[in-house]
């Protein structure tokens, strides 16, 4: 558990931070400038906030009102920055080594070989950082952070100087350690596709203050938050399994709560649980099962709330099973169908608006 309620002034720019989470990963999520790093260091220990309270798993790292700021070599995080900023003279096992060695024996619980055979370090141990490509730079960061045994992991947007191959690279590393190692992680980003890839939940951070709290599910599906979070628009996330493959195709099927949906490149094998996030304006809607369409998914529902996002465009929300999709449609468009709460409608998705960044790997 992340428990978070501190300000502090910083000249023009005002922090007025309050949430609690309840999630392995929590990602703070908003559009640069918007106050994430500021609120990570706070949790780090390297500023200080002008009054509150920080709290992780029951430990209290500040407490003003209490006279409690535990300096950060004994708050126990793991910080890993946007570059990896390693030891340029060190091999990458001495740099290792130096995360381990700043723990009491007493206390690592982090393994040195596991962590090099979860990162797929092995093969790097004796090189040095300039020797390194950018994602390996930052695995051996990640390693050296893990093997310093902290009670929670700081990643400060750390894919953020990667190219998209590096990325999707990177980002399946830290899956497995999140579900490796399964400490709590703040996981600091403005990418949907990442946040949606590994959080539980997420906190939407906008001019110094919280827009919005919630599991992922529900932050990343509000289709009001474009301009705090920088997101031209929401959806839904859906948590799915693969349960066929064409290859020939290249087309994969997806069993949710609601039915099935099909995927175009996924990138994920049979069996393998993936997050399906829909945006909601590519959800259209139809009173009738339409005939001779290319359109794939085909979802029976019913309208369960709708609302005027803003002028000339309503928000839908679809019921489908056990799961909700949204729809974003002119006002026109609704008038039309004279949509309303409780109406039986077809929710209709291009299997193509579901490709390997609208299918991440859920781990």
């Amino acid at each position: 558990m992340l428990r978070v309620d501190v300000e502090r002034d910083l000249g023009a720019f005002r922090m007025r931070v309050s949430f609690e989470t309840h999630g392995r990963v929590t990602a703070l999520f908003g559009r640069s400038g918007s106050g994430k790093t500021s609120l990570v260091n706070a949790i780090a220990g390297l500023t200080r906030p002008d009054r509150g309270r920080i709290e992780i798993d029951a430990q209290v790292l500040f407490d003003s009102a209490g006279g409690i700021d535990r300096p950060v070599e004994r708050r126990r995080l793991g910080y890993v920055f946007q570059e990896a900023r390693l030891f340029p003279h060190y091999s990458v096992r001495r740099n290792l080594m130096y995360g381990r060695d700043l723990a009491p024996p007493a206390e690592r619980y982090v393994d040195f070989d596991h962590i090099v055979e979860l990162l797929g370090l092995a093969h790097l141990l004796a090189r040095r950082p300039g020797e390194l490509s950018g994602g390996e730079k930052q695995r051996v960061a990640i390693g050296r952070a893990l093997l310093s045994q902290p009670r929670a992991l700081l990643l400060d947007e750390p894919l953020a100087s990667l190219d998209a191959q590096r990325k999707d690279e990177i980002l399946g590393y830290i899956e497995r350690m999140r579900d490796d190692v399964r400490i709590p992680i703040v996981y600091v980003s403005h990418a949907v596709e990442e946040v949606v890839r590994l959080a539980d939940w997420v906190v939407v951070m906008s001019a110094g203050a919280v827009a919005a709290a919630g599991t992922v599910e529900e932050v990343m599906g509000r289709t009001d938050l474009g301009a705090a979070a920088d997101v031209f628009e929401g959806g839904s996330v859906i948590d799915a399994r693969v349960v066929a493959q064409d290859p020939a195709y290249d087309i994969a099927t997806l069993a949710f709560e609601g039915g099935t949906l099909v995927a175009t490149h996924t990138g994920a094998a049979v069996g393998e649980p993936v997050r399906v996030r829909i945006r909601a304006r590519d959800v259209s809607l139809a009173l009738e099962a339409p005939r001779s369409i290319s359109i794939q998914n085909v979802l029976r529902g019913r309208i369960a709330a709708v609302r005027t996002l803003r002028k000339g465009v309503v928000d839908v929300a679809v019921a489908v099973g056990a799961v909700t999709l949204r729809s974003s449609v002119t006002q026109r468009a609704a008038d039309q169908l004279a949509l309303e709460m409780g109406q039986p409608v077809f929710a209709l998705v291009k299997a193509v608006s579901l490709d390997r960044r609208a299918v991440p790997y859920a781990g």
